[in-house]
């Protein structure tokens, strides 16, 4: 049976991959913004776990309103968690599992017991997050176990989170998205895997 896995190139979504590849078909799936954006790095990363990647396009008018309440908010937190949960409705259309690498102490992106529990029931897929009982601290250490792992700020690592999006629409309108974000906010890019 396939699971399609929500793939951002990073450790967590990496490591739910892996996870769910134990047992499932995984293909991992990528949401742009812009249909012509093209991720190198994230497509490498994909090809480091060996599975298949899709990349996605959400609706055409999507990132302005993602820019919109972000500023509207003056933080990201709910757009971020819209276009997450966009994705895991597009791809509960197409799968029968889907899952993604939101971890124990994740605040966002973060679909809440409701949401899940909803999408389950309306579209007939399983959910499955293999990471939700980990800590940050349990995941980091089998990220160093398992992958070869770069890390930097966003924005500095090219990888397929929304926010890069996010950010560089807010940039377009003259406005500065560093004060509408956290600082200091670290991003990861799986470069290799581990033997």
């Amino acid at each position: 049976m396939k699971a399609g896995v929500l793939y951002s190139g990073g450790k967590d979504s990496s490591l739910a991959g892996i996870l769910l590849g134990t047992y499932y078909e995984v293909e991992l799936n990528t949401f742009v913004f812009d249909p012509l954006r093209h991720i190198p790095t994230l497509e490498a990363a994909a090809g480091v776990l060996g599975y298949p990647l899709r990349k996605r396009v959400f609706a055409e008018g999507m990132l302005n309103e993602m820019a919109d309440l972000v500023i509207a908010k003056g933080y990201p937190n709910d757009a971020i968690n819209a276009a997450h949960q966009s994705a895991i409705e597009s791809l509960a259309a197409e799968y029968d599992v889907v899952g993604d690498g939101t971890r124990f102490d994740d605040r966002v992106p973060m679909l809440s017991r409701e949401a899940v529990q909803s999408l389950m029931s309306r579209t007939g897929c399983s959910f499955v997050r293999p990471l939700l009982g980990y800590p940050r601290r349990e995941v980091d250490r089998l990220a160093d176990r398992l992958l070869v792992v770069k890390y930097g700020e966003t924005g500095t690592i090219p990888n397929g989170d929304y926010e890069s999006e996010i950010r560089d629409a807010i940039r377009a309108r003259g406005l500065d998205p560093a004060t509408l974000f956290p600082a200091h906010h670290q991003q990861s890019l799986v470069v290799g895997r581990r033997q």
